[in-house]
């Protein structure tokens, strides 16, 4: 993993966990302390490395968005689930928006398609701009792994 530097509220200056997926590796150093600190208690309660994981992405999810290849903090700072499945519960077989922040305003979505080129997205529906976007976030994912390899 590429080593890189997070600049503390503190001034301090902190190297990023180690064994983060890639998306996690490009995103901002609060997103990868959450992630990294929800799996080792997650690890540590139920001794079960799946079940760490998705404790720990839902914990990601509560209070960051994915956006292309990366996590970015939620939109003024809101936080709780960003879809039905991440809302939680033991063997949940509800739809998942994949990271998008399905509980945003239509307007947010909007722009987060722009940032992303995603066509069309003036004239589509809250739900529509949902999977575009996640499309989209699959796609920057995608490429951005194929760069590093």
């Amino acid at each position: 993993m590429p080593k890189t530097t997070d600049d503390r509220q503190d001034g301090s200056r902190e190297d990023p966990p180690e064994d983060l997926p890639s998306t996690l590796e490009r995103s901002d150093g609060h997103a990868q302390r959450t992630f990294a600190a929800a799996r080792a208690s997650a690890e540590e309660t139920y001794h079960d490395a799946q079940r760490a994981n998705r404790v720990a992405w839902a914990a990601v999810e509560h209070g960051h968005e994915k956006v292309g290849d990366h996590w970015e903090p939620k939109e003024g700072g809101r936080r709780g689930p960003s879809d039905a499945q991440a809302e939680g519960g033991a063997g949940t077989d509800r739809p998942t928006a994949g990271g998008v922040d399905a509980g945003a305003t239509k307007a947010h979505l909007q722009d987060v398609a722009r940032r992303l080129g995603v066509p069309g997205r003036s004239r589509m529906s809250k739900e529509e701009l949902v999977e575009a976007i996640g499309r989209a976030n699959d796609r920057a994912t995608r490429q951005a792994r194929e760069r590093s390899s």
